[in-house]
């Protein structure tokens, strides 16, 4: 009888350690939005300024990266099955997704599926964060994760409610400045 309860034993061990390699479902995707404004970058002692235009998705992210008079720069088109960047001259450049694009093509990364949660003032879901500050209202005021420090800036620095206006993304040899001058939050209309 002693032998049988070993045996249910190691079986039930067994399978409860089966049940911890199981793969974690992937994280949500962040809530869908719109947003407008301007984006700076400094990497490897260069620099890039644009406009930028971004609608996320559930399906999938569309930035443009725009002139001062509009004129697009790059039209960015990314989800599951892959990213397209296509540049003013119409060449195109493809990767697995937006981040390693934008490394590629234009010498510095835009870490789209993290900042699509950051730019709500939230951490990405699914990844370890470092650190975490938050101003006196509560809000998010710094964020250390996945290798990136952010740093937000509100409109009303004195209201729970002011909008987010700026961030500041800080990793590797890249500073990435955003400064959000309209923001749509919404359903998934892409």
């Amino acid at each position: 009888m002693s032998c049988f309860r070993s045996c249910v034993a190691l079986t039930a061990s067994a399978l409860a350690g089966c049940a911890l390699l199981a793969p974690s479902p992937p994280p949500p995707p962040a809530p869908a939005f719109e947003l407008i404004g301007r984006v700076a970058v400094s990497h490897d002692g260069r620099a890039f300024t644009s406009g930028v235009r971004w609608q996320h998705t559930a399906k999938g992210d569309e930035l443009w990266l725009l002139t001062p008079t509009g004129q697009a720069l790059a039209h960015i088109i990314g989800d599951a099955g892959g990213a397209t960047i296509t540049g003013s001259d119409r060449s195109q450049h493809k990767a697995a997704d937006i981040g390693s694009l934008t490394r590629r093509a234009l010498g510095w990364e835009m870490p789209v599926a993290q900042l699509a949660w950051w730019v709500q003032g939230e951490a990405a879901p699914g990844a370890v964060v470092q650190a975490v500050e938050r101003d006196a209202q509560g809000r998010l005021a710094a964020l250390e994760q996945e290798g990136w420090r952010i740093a937000y800036a509100y409109d009303s620095e004195g209201a729970r409610d002011g909008r987010l206006r700026r961030l500041e993304l800080a990793g590797g040899s890249q500073v990435i400045r955003l400064v959000i001058d309209g923001w749509q939050r919404g359903g998934d209309t892409r």
